[in-house]
């Protein structure tokens, strides 16, 4: 039975960190594939240039990512680019109207208004974050340990594969377990959602720090949408404006429970790019892509 990609008004996505062999660009582009949207939003550390400062790493995945996302604004999807502080380069050249590229708008931050009248901050979030801010140094030294931990995650998980196990990340489990990590978390939820609510809006979304979570702090509505090199979420905004995180690793799984049938009730019927048609060999149950070589 062929699907059709599942449709939301919004989508939010950040920390792809494209140039690294962390991204796990091959599940994004498996999520962009079965996802559809009036508007997309790219929040920030889309391509890592710190990382490719110091060593070119740019594979055929991350390549068709960047074409996927360029394909979907071509076809009518506005999509909005935030950058944050892995991409920073391109915050020097946006203007106040902001940069154009491809059909794709640049600019420092966004006020997103939902179907149910709430107004959102959308930002990166780098800026909230004091070792980013007052220590770069501190920030680039932690990177790089970061990349190892990714790097570490990525065996770990080709591992798991061969045991015939799904997706799971050693790496964010690590840091959350990390008292000093979990206090960073929250002191960084605090002060973000503070500038929310000094802009007299209902929430933010933002990245950054890689921990998919909604929550509400003090009457803000606190929305990050998490990663795509370790936990592999979004957040979507549904036709009423109700707000939810995917996380793509589990969803994966069963992309049939995931999905609606090509021609139900609420989806287009015709031609598209998105349909899908499961495996018999696996009793209809879609087959999992392969995870990247890291």
């Amino acid at each position: 039975m062929a699907l059709r990609p599942a449709r939301y008004r919004t989508i939010w996505i950040s920390d792809i960190h494209l140039g690294t062999r962390g991204c796990k660009a091959d599940l994004l582009l498996e999520f962009l594939k079965y996802t559809e949207a009036d508007t997309i939003y790219l929040v920030g550390d889309i391509v890592d240039g710190w990382r490719l400062k110091r060593s070119w790493y740019w594979n055929q995945s991350q390549n068709d990512v960047v074409q996927k996302l360029l394909r979907k604004a071509r076809k009518g999807a506005n999509v909005i680019y935030v950058p944050g502080n892995h991409d920073e380069a391109l915050r020097d050249f946006i203007e106040d109207s902001g940069l154009q590229f491809g059909g794709i708008t640049v600019q420092m931050e966004a006020i997103h208004e939902t179907a149910d009248g709430r107004r959102f901050l959308v930002t990166h979030g780098d800026h909230f974050d004091g070792i980013v801010t007052c220590a770069k140094w501190l920030a680039l030294l932690g990177d790089a340990a970061y990349g190892f931990a990714l790097g570490l995650n990525t065996w770990f998980n080709h591992l798991r594969r061969r045991m015939g196990l799904p997706y799971w990340s050693l790496s964010a489990y690590l840091k959350h377990k990390v008292k000093n990590a979990v206090e960073f978390i929250s002191d960084y939820e605090q002060a973000i959602a503070e500038e929310a609510r000094r802009r007299h809006v209902d929430g933010v979304v933002c990245g950054h720090i890689h921990h998919a979570e909604i929550r509400e702090i003090d009457g803000i509505l606190y929305c990050n949408d998490g990663d795509w090199v370790e936990s592999c979420t979004a957040l979507v905004e549904h036709a009423d404006g109700r707000l939810e995180i995917l996380r793509w690793a589990e969803l994966r799984e069963n992309l049939g429970s995931f999905l609606l049938p090509l021609g139900e009730e609420g989806h287009e019927t015709g031609e598209s790019e998105g349909e899908f048609q499961p495996d018999s060999r696996d009793g209809g149950r879609p087959q999992p892509l392969p995870l990247p070589a890291g």
